[in-house]
C-alpha cells in the first residue's frame, strides 16, 4: 500500500522496478568507478575535449532557440486547428523521435549537401552548409525539435482554450492573445520542452556525423570526441563521458523542477 498516494501497488511492482534501477545505475556507477581521477582535470582540460564541449554547448543552444522559433508555432497549429491530413502531419512531425539518428543525418545530406536537393539554389548564394558548425545546428535541430512540440501541444491541450476565448470577445487580436495569454499559461510546458531539447541537442551523435562530419573546432561535437577517444585514450573517453553525464542530469533534474511546477494546482 502507498500511504502517500492511498493506492494499492503490488508488492512485486517494487522488485520490478528496483532491477530496473539497478540497470539504469550499474554501468553509470562502473563507468565512475573507472574514472582516474588524479588526472580527470588534464584528461578533460585537452584541446580537442574544450573546442567539442565549447562547439556542443554553442550548437545545443542555438538549435533549441530555432526549437522554439519553429516548434512554438508548430505545436500551436497542431493543438489549436483542425485541418484535412492533421493526423499524417503530427505523425510526420514526430517521426526523428523514432527514426534512427544515421537516417536523418542521410535525409539532411540530400537535402542541404553538394549533390542534394537544394544545392542549385544554396549555390547561387554562395551557401555551403553540409560539414560545417551549421549543419551541425540543423542535425540537432532536427532531432530534437519534436521533443518540444510534443511537450507543448500537449500542454495547450491541457490547458484548452477558453482563456483566449475570453480574451477574443474582450477585443483581443490573435498576437495579443497568444503573447498576453497563450504563452503565459504554458510556459511551464515550453520550459519543459526547451530544456528537452537542448538536452537531446547536447547529446545528438548519428545525424551530426553523417550530415556534419568530425572536424575539430567545426563540427566535432563532445559526442563525437567521446567516440574518437575511445578508440585512441580510453581513460579520456570516460572522463569526457562522465562530463556529458553530468549536465545531463543537470538537464534532467531541471526539466522536472519545471514540470513539478506544471502540475502544482
Amino acid at each position: 500500500m502507498s500511504r502517500r498516494s492511498g493506492t494499492a501497488i503490488p508488492r512485486w511492482t517494487f522488485v520490478l522496478a528496483v532491477l530496473g534501477a539497478l540497470f539504469i545505475l550499474l554501468p553509470l556507477a562502473a563507468m565512475v568507478a573507472r574514472v582516474r581521477w588524479s588526472e580527470f582535470g588534464a584528461l578533460i582540460t585537452s584541446d580537442s575535449s574544450v573546442d567539442a564541449l565549447q562547439l556542443s554547448l554553442q550548437t545545443s543552444v542555438t538549435s533549441t532557440v530555432l526549437c522554439v522559433l519553429f516548434g512554438v508555432p508548430m505545436a500551436l497549429v497542431l493543438a489549436r486547428s483542425r485541418f484535412p491530413g492533421q493526423k499524417v502531419l503530427r505523425a510526420l512531425v514526430l517521426l526523428p523521435l523514432v527514426l534512427p539518428p544515421v537516417v536523418g543525418g542521410i535525409a539532411l545530406l540530400y537535402t542541404f549537401g553538394r549533390q542534394g536537393l537544394l544545392n542549385s539554389g544554396l549555390e547561387v548564394l554562395g551557401v555551403e552548409i553540409a560539414f560545417s558548425t551549421t549543419a551541425v545546428v540543423l542535425a540537432q535541430t532536427f532531432v530534437a525539435l519534436p521533443f518540444l512540440v510534443l511537450s507543448l501541444e500537449g500542454a495547450l491541450r491541457s490547458a484548452g482554450g477558453r482563456y483566449e476565448a475570453v480574451a477574443s470577445t474582450l477585443g483581443a487580436g490573435p498576437t495579443t492573445v497568444l503573447r498576453r495569454v497563450t504563452l503565459p499559461l504554458v510556459m511551464p510546458g515550453l520550459l519543459s520542452g526547451m530544456v528537452l531539447s537542448f538536452a537531446r541537442a547536447l547529446g545528438e551523435f548519428g545525424a551530426t556525423l553523417t550530415f556534419a562530419g568530425s572536424l575539430q573546432g567545426v563540427t566535432r561535437t563532445l559526442p563525437l570526441e567521446i567516440y574518437l577517444q575511445r578508440e585512441t585514450d580510453p581513460d579520456a573517453a570516460v572522463a569526457l563521458s562522465l562530463v556529458l553525464v553530468a549536465v545531463a542530469v543537470f538537464v534532467v533534474t531541471l526539466a522536472h523542477r519545471v514540470r513539478d511546477r506544471e502540475d502544482r494546482p
